[in-house]
């Protein structure tokens, strides 16, 4: 994990916080019970302007900050279904 902006974003409960596609940091409401179906609408709380690189996950991490992570590519042969049909014979 690489921190690519200090932001110091202050993390409230219920929101859901992102990075929008400019590369600023906004935040949306989480749907609750009994709240209706829809689009809710995103609103900037920072403004690094990040520039994505391909193959990276971005993310606001637990000190709100813009932080990245390489995307897992990708998976070794076989794993647990091929296992469990191994031992099944």
């Amino acid at each position: 994990m690489d921190v690519i902006a200090r932001t110091n974003v202050k993390k409230a409960a219920g929101y859901l916080y992102f990075l929008d596609k400019d590369g600023n940091v906004a935040r949306a409401k989480m749907s609750r019970a009994g709240r209706k179906k829809g689009k809710v609408k995103k609103e900037v709380v920072a403004r690094p302007k990040v520039k994505k690189a391909s193959g990276y996950l971005y993310f606001v991490d637990k000190n709100g900050n813009v932080a990245r992570a390489k995307m897992a590519r990708g998976r070794k042969r076989g794993g647990k279904k091929k296992a469990a049909r191994r031992k099944r014979r």
